[in-house]
């Protein structure tokens, strides 16, 4: 499916209750749940595991993911085994009964000990989601340098990766604050952004153009002004209901991967996972935000894989060739010449094998390997290439400055667009450029890389 690393969650219970880790097996805790039939299941496909203690099955799992060329970051996710997150939960913050910061500290040190030499794991994930009525950054800068030293004391080799205030959506009390640490060149910071993390409804309430762009700003006031000051940042959880039922998280993922590309973000999706044994008391519980579906079988959505596989690449770094391109944050594909016909078009394509494009905002030009975009007199015909006598200015317009648009020579607006039938490029009405909530204008965003 194109992913090279998994966000692993542990509790820190696994580090502290020895009776837990090493001395209850994995069927022996499977049995204790009422879980026969999945441990039956175990014992079919994975009987390897099946009567190991519960911490050296963790320890295969990350074995066999290395076996297989995937990276691992270890997420201490709660302290006790369970369903995370919600604001009165006992262990949301540091102090919290649940959370004591020296057993945390401890914890972490003991897991980075053990994982020392296993060099598929490449970060730990200090404590995801900090929240509660408590989450106040003086007790985050008191706390959080003590796990990480802890971590780094353990494996110097290993990131050390950390999680804002308000279940890590904000981080923007290092604006002004920093993080001191004995250790450099090895800090990440980590975010998460959901439709339903900023205002109640908000993706439906307002126009997509204008709340995209809101919520851009304040994401990016949040943390990712990080990025600009030099300092790593992923996007360590974000994900919609993948049966395309929720309106709001529909429109926001196309504004969460246009984001996520323009920074070319390190990012994890959740969630792998189709169902789960057994959460908040509820039997093989479907998780609707689960890239494989629930006979972990299949892929749940082809087309949310592919809308994801438009950022799976990194777009610039160290010992690559920059290569600038348009994508459709939509399908996850990328503008790119349609070689097929006479008289050349251009059509969607992996952003893989698309052909480099450059638009310079000030001249409004969109070239594509070289050649440039005239774009038709009227709607609903293709969008061709020339070779710069007949180019068209295009000009950035909306919110998102997603919308490319020009005018034809009796003064309509139009905007480039995409035909879902096969995939070309066309013209058409500009969509959503007033106040109306109700109106998606996905397909005629392109985001200018």
């Amino acid at each position: 499916m194109g992913f090279n690393c998994v966000r692993l969650t542990w509790p820190l219970d696994l580090m502290t209750n020895d009776t837990l880790a090493r001395k209850i097996t994995v069927k022996q805790s499977f049995e204790s749940l009422n879980l026969f039939d999945d441990a039956l299941g175990i014992q079919i496909h994975n009987p390897k595991i099946l009567n190991l203690p519960i911490f050296n099955a963790f320890q295969e799992v990350v074995s066999n993911l290395g076996q297989n060329g995937l990276m691992v970051i270890l997420d201490n996710h709660l302290t006790y085994p369970g369903w995370c997150c919600s604001d009165n939960d006992l262990d949301a913050f540091f102090g919290y009964p649940n959370f004591d910061p020296v057993i945390w500290a401890k914890g972490l040190g003991k897991m980075a000990t053990l994982f020392r030499n296993v060099t598929n794991v490449i970060g730990m994930s200090l404590r995801n989601e900090p929240r509660g009525t408590r989450d106040y950054p003086d007790l985050w800068f008191r706390f959080m340098p003590k796990g990480a030293e802890a971590v780094h004391a353990a494996n110097p080799e290993v990131l050390v990766i950390l999680s804002g205030i308000d279940f890590d959506t904000n981080l923007s009390f290092l604006r002004d604050r920093f993080f001191n640490v004995s250790f450099t060149d090895k800090l990440v910071f980590e975010q998460h952004w959901y439709s339903f993390s900023h205002e109640g409804g908000a993706w439906v309430k307002h126009n997509s153009n204008d709340i995209c762009a809101k919520i851009i700003g304040e994401v990016n006031h949040n943390g990712g002004f990080l990025l600009d000051r030099g300092f790593p940042l992923i996007l360590s959880e974000f994900g919609t209901d993948e049966r395309g039922v929720d309106v709001s998280g529909n429109r926001y993922m196309n504004c969460l991967v246009a984001w996520a590309a323009e920074k070319d973000l390190d990012w994890a999706v959740w969630a792998l996972t189709g169902d789960y044994y057994l959460r908040t008391g509820t039997k093989h519980m479907v998780e609707t935000y689960g890239v494989l579906d629930a006979t972990w079988k299949n892929v749940r959505n082809s087309t949310y894989l592919q809308k994801l596989s438009g950022i799976q690449h990194p777009f610039r770094g160290p010992g690559l060739q920059e290569k600038k391109l348009l994508l459709h944050p939509h399908t996850g594909l990328c503008v790119t010449n349609n070689h097929s016909g006479n008289v050349p078009t251009l059509r969607l394509e992996l952003c893989t094998k698309s052909e480099p494009s450059t638009f310079n905002p000030k001249e409004g030009i969109l070239w594509i390997n070289k050649m440039c975009v005239e774009t038709p007199d009227v709607a609903g015909q293709k969008v061709k290439l020339g070779v710069g006598t007949r180019c068209s200015k295009l000009g950035q317009i909306s919110a998102t400055k997603m919308h490319l648009s020009f005018k034809t020579s009796n003064g309509l607006l139009l905007c480039v667009d995409v035909d879902e039938r096969d995939n070309s490029i066309v013209t058409n009405p500009c969509k959503c450029l007033t106040k109306d909530a109700s109106c998606d204008p996905a397909s005629q965003w392109f985001k200018v890389l």
